[in-house]
């Protein structure tokens, strides 16, 4: 059970893998001002989310939510999908 007044923490971030069982690895980029020059840099993190469906493809935007871990490196739930990849044949 969580807390009254406890937030949980969303990000949202662009689906790189999902060749895992129930996992997508998701890709966050973040804007960085450098402390000597002060000109911003892209910076990026690649986290691992629960995906119970199986329903993220490659390329998909996503919104994450942080979780009690998963497994060792998996403490984020995929809460929704916010666009789609179109599926090229």
């Amino acid at each position: 059970m969580s807390e009254p007044g406890k937030s949980t923490r969303t990000l949202t971030g662009k689906v790189i893998s999902n060749k895992m069982d129930k996992s997508v690895a998701v890709e966050i980029q973040r804007m960085v001002k450098h402390p000597l020059y002060e000109k911003y840099i892209r910076r990026s993190t690649k986290l691992l989310a629960h995906d119970e469906n199986n329903e993220c493809n490659e390329g998909d935007m996503v919104i994450i939510r942080s979780s009690r871990p998963v497994a060792r490196n998996k403490t984020w739930r995929l809460q929704k999908v916010l666009s789609r990849v179109r599926e090229e044949i």
